[in-house]
């Protein structure tokens, strides 16, 4: 009984984060300035990165744990970078 109620509450959520994924990347698109386009790009790092969790849940493997984490990494020094680019004008000084 409950390894059905884990296998399809973690179905649900797999749907819901694609979703999500598919209205941040509308943002991305259609934003009017380039501070929600960043901001859209940060929480699709998210994003991916719970959705890679969810399906190293369901898999039963331990890599996807290790590349979400590289993706969290990875996405807030991009994220950072933007930032102080949208700032300053330039990303090294």
């Amino acid at each position: 009984m409950s390894q059905a109620i884990l296998f399809w509450s973690i179905a649900i959520a797999q749907v819901m984060l694609a979703a999500a994924m598919l209205v941040t990347l509308l943002r991305l698109v259609i934003g009017p300035r380039a501070q929600d386009r960043v901001l859209s790009l940060d929480s699709m790092y998210v994003v991916a990165m719970l959705l890679l969790v969810t399906f190293g849940m369901r898999v039963g493997s331990v890599i996807y744990f290790e590349v979400a984490l590289l993706i969290g990494l990875l996405g807030f020094v991009g994220t950072v970078a933007l930032a102080k680019f949208l700032m300053r004008g330039e990303v090294i000084e």
